[in-house]
């Protein structure tokens, strides 16, 4: 079938991105879903950093490449041997599919999933190859979605099911910011009622982030950013202290805030400075848990005898360190109780053909969640 796609054929271009246009939609050709696969009619895709990351280079794929991973939509056909979805139901996407059987997926750890990080590095679909044309010329996968379409054929291991009562402009965040943001506070960092949280980089992610710490029950949640709209933002999200990092000291603020530091700290800012602000930020037994992709070959200078004698701890989290189909569901029962308002991250939706001006708005940091909606 053809299909409408936003492709990347080159990284690195220069901004505004409405002017050199990275992206360029074009009337791709779709295979059918092969054994083990779906056809997703795609609902709405999120503008995600991890999307702008590939699109200056901090994060090198295999090009050409059709972008988009944070997406919700419908079922449409379904591949040999998918027998536990129906055409009709509403899905949203996981940038990780798991395979369930490899050594991380036996251990529940599916956001580690070996296969699956093979099939993304390689622009390919879990069970390998592309679905995706311009007529002779392979289009690659971007982390196994390539959502920024009006169609995608994906891995029925990227997909969770979900209610039809959900929105789908809403449910797409839950397949990136929500999952990645909330499940590092609960998964990572398991972070109990009473403890004192920092969180830094207010994104969508990082403020995910935030409306799980105050979801939590942490005693103390303190933002850190350099813009004033998102802090303003995150006070109205239960944020109990905000600090803009350009203008003060994070560190001994959150230090002197805090009586020593906090107990968490939470990078989601993709910066190295920021996270070694939260390493500092943190109290003697304190924990830094980052979720931020700086470019691969940045690294952190770290004291190791404080590491040592103060028992401070760093900790990586991908995708939250989330078992998607166990926690989405949950995200989702909380979203509806009220007490995680992921609506109030909404920047606004755009076309697909405005995509590069959206990429522009990110970038400059104007936005926290837009939405691509068809």
């Amino acid at each position: 079938m053809k299909i409408r796609a936003a492709i990347l054929r080159n990284m690195g271009a220069e901004v505004p991105y409405a002017q050199t246009r990275p992206l360029v939609i074009e009337s791709l050709d779709l295979a059918p879903p092969e054994r083990g696969e779906v056809l997703v009619r795609i609902a709405a895709a999120g503008l995600c950093h991890s999307d702008l990351s590939v699109i200056n280079g901090d994060r090198p794929r295999p090009m050409p490449m059709a972008l988009g991973h944070e997406a919700a939509g419908v079922v449409e056909a379904l591949g040999e041997g998918v027998e536990d979805l129906s055409i009709g139901d509403h899905v949203v996407m996981v940038f990780m599919p798991s395979c369930g059987h490899c050594g991380s997926c036996s251990e529940g750890r599916p956001a580690l999933c070996e296969p699956g990080a093979a099939a993304n590095a390689r622009g390919e679909l879990l069970a390998g190859g592309s679905r995706l044309h311009l007529q002779s010329e392979r289009i690659h996968h971007h982390l196994g979605c390539s959502a920024f379409a009006d169609h995608a054929v994906v891995s029925r291991r990227s997909l969770v099911r979900i209610d039809k009562d959900l929105p789908l402009t809403e449910a797409a965040m839950f397949g990136c910011a929500v999952l990645t943001g909330v499940g590092a506070v609960v998964n990572t960092a398991a972070v109990k009622p009473g403890q004192r949280v920092a969180v830094i980089g207010l994104g969508g992610v990082g403020l995910a982030s935030l409306l799980g710490a105050v979801a939590s029950g942490a005693a103390q949640v303190i933002a850190v950013d350099l813009s004033s709209e998102k802090l303003a933002l995150a006070q109205s999200l239960g944020a109990t202290a905000v600090i803009n990092a350009g203008e003060q000291d994070a560190v001994e603020y959150v230090r002197a805030l805090t009586g020593g530091g906090v107990d968490f700290a939470f990078e989601m800012a993709g910066s190295i400075k920021a996270l070694d602000a939260a390493v500092r930020m943190t109290k003697r037994g304190g924990t830094t848990v980052t979720a931020g992709l700086p470019p691969p070959g940045q690294t952190l200078p770290l004291s190791v005898v404080s590491l040592v004698g103060e028992e401070r701890t760093l900790k990586g989290s991908y995708i939250g360190s989330s078992v998607p189909v166990r926690d989405i569901p949950r995200y989702i029962d909380l979203y509806k109780a009220g007490r995680l308002p992921i609506d109030r991250l909404m920047s606004g939706s755009l076309g697909l053909d405005d995509i590069n001006l959206g990429f522009d708005r990110l970038h400059r940091g104007e936005v926290v969640r837009q939405l691509i909606t068809f």
